[in-house]
């Protein structure tokens, strides 16, 4: 195992990696796989970190108690998006019945109008 330094000749950055040899039998010649570890800052001279693609890795991880209380959360505004749509279930029914009464109303009085005619 050993550490490789690489340049990128288009953006100037070097990339640190991890060098794991290893003999192939089938082919019959050492082979060798590469691991990504990070990029080397050129002005300290350390190498900082990335998530594999050449990107800064997140330092802060959510916590089991951040998704509970984000699930907690969420469940709350479901609960209550389900209370306001029963709600307004039951209003729908209710105006739909009024508005079934007071069309029967008006059929009623144009059958008087029209015997009256």
């Amino acid at each position: 195992m050993s550490i490789i330094k690489q340049k990128d000749k288009r953006t100037g950055t070097t990339y640190v990696y991890e060098s794991k040899s290893y003999w192939d039998k089938e082919k019959q010649q050492p082979r060798s796989i590469r691991v990504l570890i990070g990029k080397l800052d050129e002005q300290t001279g350390e190498v900082v970190p990335t998530d594999g693609r050449g990107k800064k890795r997140t330092e802060k991880k959510k916590t089991a108690f951040e998704d509970t209380a984000l699930f907690n959360e969420q469940k709350q505004q479901l609960m209550e998006k389900n209370l306001l749509i029963s709600q307004l279930t039951s209003q729908n029914k209710t105006l739909e019945r009024e508005l079934k009464s007071v069309i029967k109303e008006i059929r009623s009085i144009l059958g008087k109008y029209e015997e009256g005619r």
